[in-house]
């Protein structure tokens, strides 16, 4: 088979040396077999060169290639079209050659890259005559346009606006469709990602191109198809997902720092929380990676944080590393940063006190948005900056003008961070516990305004307890009912919490249990003791910590009430996001009623 192939190809290269091909247009070459040669045009036969060796990185075929290879005439044409600088000198080869369906294809996609290099209008190029003579060229003989052209000419059509219900690219569709199986995996994927972003989910060529890729993925080879594939694909098909990240797993040593940034990315969007990829990326962004650009640095810690996704030595790394670029950041990368960090509960102090100098040194760049990001952050990991005055000054002046323009859930968590870094002052207090704020809250059943309930509860108990200075307005009782919890499966420390007291106290009875307080937090046992710490009947004695109290007894003299509060934050709760500093109000507050307060870890 392979002598029959070699020996005509020999011959025709012979041919442009012989005497009678360049006698006449009607010359031929008699072969070995006695067959006659078809005669070739002497311009075009005159410029010839190799393959390029991109057609075979962008999916040509072998029997492509060899006919290539064969055909001087397609070479010097193809050559030609590279070459052309602008779309008339592409119609004018148009004009100038008999084209084949394969040359259109050629020129069309060429079209469609010059009209977007040079953001021509595409509009202007579909509508020339030319262009549609071209059309249907190529479809007048579709099928034999070869894999890749086919491929490209899809998304030039595409790319040059065409409507997918006309005719031409309903034709390419189709013939794209019936030779699936016969295109290679990197053409498929280079297919998929185009569609994915171009025509959406909806397309019916768009599935069938993933199934392919589904029932194919063991021809998955090299980081860059992996990675967008993971990053492009993915989302569509959570089987092909699966394979993505297998095949990724086992690449992960060969990815670049802005692949890992990629994948993380598309994991983070897709809330795809592979932990054995994630720490294999984890392991070698650390062992390999000395340096990372700032893009790096804050994709991943955004990711990381988006997937709550907890490995130290990273987040020492990447705060280590962001810390030097803090002073050139622009305002919403430092919210952007702070933010993630927040979200993970990782404190990193020279990197939260660079934080904090760049807001005092760019006071008047940071939005309002942006400064309550930063405040908002800090409150939840509990952090006071070492210039804590200077920060905080600056940010009630520029927030003081301000508050009337926040949205109403922006301004309840801006006061209650406030709040827990015990920064909550009259003006900010009243804007949020007058009743015109709160009315439309206790009509809303809502999660979202159960949850900006329950922090107005949480201002109201700071106003109470911890600013005395403040006279009102305060929530109304029928607001405070709302600290109710829902009920919640017990967990093991809760239970083992029951089981030392019952122990110590003689009898569960000795203790009242899941105690929810006017202040919004949740006692988790509380005890009545005497002077000689023996447990007295908590149900005699007045409570003003609850809403309804059981009893109306004064404590004895020497009597104390002792509070249980659980800290029990585990990383990968969605509930823990923001509760260290939440935890820190709670504990003051119950200290401010008059409680002993006994923390349970």
């Amino acid at each position: 088979m392979a002598a029959r192939l070699v020996r005509p190809c020999c011959w025709r290269h012979l041919a442009a040396f012989s005497p009678a091909s360049s006698s006449s247009s009607s010359s031929s070459l008699l072969l070995p077999s006695g067959k006659v040669a078809a005669p070739r045009a002497l311009p075009l036969a005159a410029i010839h060169g190799s393959v390029p060796s991109r057609w075979a990185a962008d999916g040509f075929s072998v029997k492509e290639q060899l006919e290539d290879s064969r055909n001087a005439e397609h070479r010097a044409l193809g050559a030609l079209i590279e070459a052309a600088s602008s779309p008339q000198e592409l119609f004018q080869l148009s004009e100038l050659h008999a084209l084949s369906s394969n040359q259109a294809s050629l020129l069309i996609a060429r079209l469609a890259r010059l009209t977007a290099e040079q953001n021509l209008e595409a509009g202007d190029v579909v509508r020339d005559e030319r262009f549609q003579q071209l059309v249907e060229v190529m479809d007048s003989q579709i099928s034999q346009v070869w894999n890749n052209s086919l491929v490209n000419l899809l998304k030039s059509l595409y790319s040059l606006g065409m409507e997918s219900s006309s005719r031409a690219v309903q034709s390419v569709e189709q013939e794209v469709l019936w030779r699936l199986r016969r295109l290679s995996f990197r053409q498929l994927a280079s297919l998929a990602e185009f569609l994915a972003l171009r025509v959406g989910k909806e397309s019916r060529l768009l599935h069938e191109v993933i199934k392919k890729l589904e029932l194919r993925w063991t021809e998955l080879e090299g980081t860059r198809t992996v990675v967008m594939l993971i990053a492009k694909v993915g989302h569509i098909s959570p089987a092909l997902m699966d394979r993505l990240e297998d095949k990724a797993l086992e690449l992960a040593e060969q990815f670049s720092p802005e692949d890992i940034r990629k994948i993380t990315l598309a994991l983070a969007y897709q809330n795809r929380r592979c932990v054995p990829l994630l720490r294999a990326l984890s392991y070698h962004l650390i062992q390999k990676h000395s340096e990372l650009s700032l893009s790096v640095l804050m994709d991943l810690i955004f990711a990381y944080g988006k997937l709550n996704f907890h490995q130290p030595q990273v987040f020492q790394k990447i705060a280590t590393d962001l810390q030097p670029h803090v002073p050139t950041m622009a305002p919403v990368e430092v919210t952007r940063c702070v933010r993630s960090f927040a979200l993970l509960k990782w404190l990193s102090l020279p990197l939260f006190e660079a934080m904090a100098q760049y807001a005092l040194d760019n006071a008047k760049q940071l939005s309002a948005t942006h400064l309550c990001s930063i405040i908002l952050s800090f409150a939840r990991l509990n952090f006071q900056p070492s210039a804590s005055e200077d920060f905080f000054n600056m940010a009630h002046e520029e927030l003081q003008g301000q508050l009337g323009s926040l949205e109403p859930q922006l301004l309840a968590d801006l006061v209650w961070s406030l709040c827990v870094l015990q920064q909550g002052k009259v003006p900010y207090l009243q804007r949020v516990l007058a009743p015109d704020f709160h009315a439309w809250i206790q009509v809303n059943p809502s999660p979202k305004a159960q949850n900006l309930r329950m922090k107005l509860i949480h201002i109201n108990a700071a106003a109470k307890l911890e600013c005395p200075e403040y006279q009102g307005p305060f929530l109304p009782p029928e607001m405070l009912s709302a600290a109710e919890p829902a009920a919640e499966k017990v967990t093991l420390l809760q239970s083992s919490l029951r089981e030392a007291l019952a122990g110590v106290l003689g009898s569960q009875e000795n203790a009242r249990w899941d105690v929810p307080t006017i202040y919004g937090w949740q006692i988790d046992a509380e005890v009545v003791l005497n002077s000689d710490n023996k447990p007295l009947p908590w149900r005699d004695f007045a409570a003003p910590h609850l809403l309804r109290s059981e009893g109306t007894k004064p404590l004895p003299p020497g009597a104390r009430r002792v509070a249980f509060l659980r800290w029990e934050f585990p990383n990968f709760s969605n509930r823990s996001k923001d509760l260290l500093g939440r935890y820190a109000m709670a504990r003051r507050h119950v200290q401010a009623a008059g409680f002993l307060v006994v923390d349970v870890s």
